[in-house]
């Protein structure tokens, strides 16, 4: 395995806003890019951690829901990693849209 990737992604919504909005959010997100599927997601407080498959492969990560922001860490398998950086940049673009106010 690699070095994790790491996203921080702030929000002004407060921390049960923020994880309300996030405990649909992953397979939604999944949707929007056919080649990603949620194996698993598993609530424990203000933390989640999560299972996904891309192309065959396997990755396992966590979300952990804070006050004015969430942090993402993922940690791809090494035939995913080129695509790190698109991820990472997925990630944050995704999550921004999902945590800004409406």
């Amino acid at each position: 395995m690699s070095a994790p990737i790491v996203v921080s992604i702030p929000h002004r919504l407060g921390k049960e806003e923020a994880r309300r909005r996030l405990q649909s959010g992953l397979t939604r997100a999944a949707e929007s890019f056919p080649v990603l599927k949620v194996d698993e997601e598993i609530w424990a407080g203000d933390r989640m951690n999560f299972r996904v498959r891309a192309l065959g492969q396997a990755a396992s990560g966590s979300i952990d829901v804070a006050e004015d922001h969430v942090r993402l860490e993922v940690t791809l398998p090494w035939l995913l990693q080129k695509f790190a950086q698109v991820a990472q940049a997925a990630i944050r673009t995704s999550g921004k849209l999902l945590l800004e106010k409406k």
